[in-house]
């Protein structure tokens, strides 16, 4: 027996009738956090480059894909051969260049063609932004948004030109502040997103990824005051900002590993 096969067996005894209590009570609604979860897990382990963690992070994605599979193949809808089998005659129908006679020579040729078989399997709606899941982080729903409206010219020429906006949001955003109207405030800062994310990808960086990289450091920054204040002996609300200040800075400059929550 190879391994994939059992953990398909694995999967079909957890929800057969002396199974699991836990893993039969499951449906599909149920498990849609845990599939984030577990998606957000691999991102994190694939930041962190640590092949172990990312090994065992895609058993767990691979395990909620699984899980889906037996709870259609119980209501006889499909099961993990169909899927693999969909997945397999989509990607050999969308790389002729690798799988039949066609020849692209650039990325751009093999996206134009992609986009073909799009249209032509029913899959390209009334709008081009259409199709992008409204489940997205908001970040890279903008980013994915803004790529697809870029493609038919919708788009600054400059990445100068897009921080031009950004200085014309950030004021706008510093009148509504004064204006102290939530409802401006709120309008104008979301503009202020919607610039950067547009910035980010004109410098090629995914502002997810860069958030959360970001987050990451601000918490390992947080756990060094954390830690050298009970080192002296003190909470952090019996510290100064001035304190605080200065273990800051001196965090920037020493080595840390990140640490996450």
């Amino acid at each position: 027996m190879n391994n994939f096969q059992k953990l398909l067996d694995i999967m079909s005894a957890l929800r057969s009738e002396n199974g699991c209590p836990w893993d039969k009570e499951q449906t599909r609604e149920s498990l849609k956090p845990f599939l984030i979860e577990e998606t957000y897990e691999v991102l994190e382990a694939l930041d962190e480059d640590d092949p172990e963690k990312i090994k065992e992070e895609l058993g767990d994605l691979l395990f909620q894909i699984v899980f889906h599979c037996q709870m259609a193949r119980e209501r006889g809808e499909f099961d993990i051969d169909d899927v693999i089998k969909k997945i397999s005659d989509k990607m050999i129908a969308r790389h002729p260049h690798v799988f039949g006679e066609e020849k692209f020579e650039t990325s751009e040729e093999v996206l134009r063609q992609w986009e073909e078989r799009k249209r032509e399997e029913g899959k390209l709606r009334e709008s081009i932004l259409e199709g992008i899941p409204k489940e997205l982080p908001s970040l890279l729903r903008a980013q994915r948004l803004q790529a697809r409206a870029a493609k038919v010219g919708f788009d600054w020429n400059r990445v100068e030109d897009v921080m031009e906006k950004l200085d014309e949001e950030l004021k706008e955003f510093g009148a509504a502040l004064k204006s102290k109207s939530q409802k401006e405030i709120e309008d104008e800062l979301g503009d202020v997103f919607f610039v950067l994310v547009n910035v980010s990808r004109f410098v090629g960086v995914n502002p997810e990824d860069a958030l959360r990289k970001t987050i990451s450091k601000f918490i390992s920054r947080f756990r060094y005051i954390e830690m050298k204040a009970a080192d002296a002996g003190k909470s952090l609300s019996d510290m100064t900002l001035e304190e605080m200040d200065a273990l800051w800075d001196e965090a920037k400059k020493t080595v840390i590993s990140p640490l996450t929550f």
